[in-house]
């Protein structure tokens, strides 16, 4: 099963990622900054890091004193996020393909899903539970890979099909398959709007001018062509 495919990669992952994720380019200079832009003033407010990886969402979120709980399909990725976070938030293992049958209903002003959507073959379960864990009027912020760009870079001939992909990371360390699943941008978007929420806003991110020191040629790459998408969606 590609979850299990996914837990064993992440595992594995888990140390090196926890220790490059600070200034990681496409993360700390691409992905966190355009989807925290997202966040109205989270001061005081609870928020839910589905697929928190090593915790440094929370750490950023905390800081701003934000009450944050976590969750991740890799144990070893909440070992890491506990420890950056000590004595701050909530942590445990759950995997976003079951419910979050824990957590009460209308309990979280946030919910944060920064690429980990596209792990799952069918969105519609998290976002339910997402839509139902949120309160009145409350947002959920995502991040996924562009459509577009994984139509090219899987070399995809089906555009309108959800697909299993796979590639290999690189930059981790040894090199580490990883398993996910390419959808059209129209099935992204209904996943959302069809399962209780409408969107606010939709930003096709540029990286910022820090990741041109690290990584030239994708900075100039990135200012041409969008590879992720983060959205701000609200309970209706």
């Amino acid at each position: 099963m590609n979850r299990e495919k996914i837990r064993k990669a992440y595992n594995e992952l888990a140390e090196s990622y926890n220790k490059l994720i600070d200034h990681k380019p496409h993360n700390a200079y691409y992905d966190r900054p355009n989807t925290l832009s997202l966040f109205e003033s989270v001061k005081n407010k609870s928020i839910l890091d589905a697929g928190c990886g090593p915790g440094k969402y929370a750490e950023i979120l905390l800081s701003q004193d934000a009450q944050v709980t976590g969750f991740d399909l890799s144990s070893e990725m909440i070992k890491f996020a506990k420890k950056r976070n000590t004595n701050q938030g909530t942590f445990f293992v759950h995997d976003l393909n079951e419910p979050l049958t824990m957590l009460e209903d209308n309990s979280f002003d946030f919910v944060l899903c920064a690429l980990a959507l596209h792990y799952l073959e069918d969105w519609s379960l998290s976002i339910k539970e997402f839509h139902r864990v949120l309160k009145e009027k409350g947002q959920l912020i995502i991040s996924i890979e562009h459509p577009f760009f994984e139509y090219n870079y899987y070399k995809s001939t089906e555009y309108f099909k959800t697909e299993p992909v796979k590639c290999t990371w690189r930059g981790f360390g040894k090199p580490v398959e990883i398993n996910s699943h390419r959808r059209p941008l129209g099935e992204c978007l209904a996943s959302i709007t069809e399962n209780g929420f409408y969107i606010d806003k939709l930003i096709e991110p540029k990286p910022l001018k820090e990741f041109e020191k690290l990584d030239r040629k994708h900075y100039k790459e990135l200012n041409e062509f969008p590879a992720f998408m983060c959205i701000r969606a609200i309970k209706k």
